[in-house]
């Protein structure tokens, strides 16, 4: 059967969820970007959380990711109900895991939508829900020589 189309010139998304990954390898803006892109999209939203130098009035030296095997499971049921949710054209998220330095990228995330505020809301979802309820846990070393286990869910 051939795909239908909302609009004239609009290519067919069998599944708006484009790329999911949790990688322990630097992750990229463009790619993620790439993977987004949908002629029927007017709106896309970004969203790229990098490592800070501080957390609770501490300096962070570095910290690393760590993610339970059933991560990509999770992260792909939260990306299904943004997509149930939302208009989604097209969506993708990826996290780092590994031990990250200072301003590495840890999570990037997009969504794009026929609309920009779909986008926003549709994107600000998916990194909350991800960051809530994906099994990842972050363990920040702190100058001060001390540590902290912080987890997603």
């Amino acid at each position: 059967m051939a795909p239908t189309y909302d609009h004239p010139g609009e290519r067919a998304a069998a599944d708006p969820i484009r790329l999911l990954a949790i990688r322990d390898t630097p992750l990229s803006l463009d790619e993620v970007f790439r993977a987004v892109g949908d002629d029927a999209a007017g709106g896309t939203a970004l969203f790229v959380g990098t490592v800070r130098n501080h957390d609770g009035g501490a300096d962070v030296d570095e910290l690393g990711y760590s993610s339970h095997p059933s991560a990509e499971a999770e992260l792909r049921r939260v990306a299904e109900k943004v997509v149930a949710d939302h208009p989604v054209r097209a969506l993708a998220a990826v996290h780092r895991v590994g031990d990250l330095s200072v301003g590495d990228l840890a999570v990037v995330v997009a969504v794009s939508c026929p609309h920009r505020a779909e986008a926003f809301a549709a994107c600000r979802k998916l990194i909350d829900d991800l960051k809530h309820e994906v099994p990842i846990w972050k363990h920040q070393r702190f100058s001060d020589g001390t540590e902290e286990w912080v987890g997603a869910c």
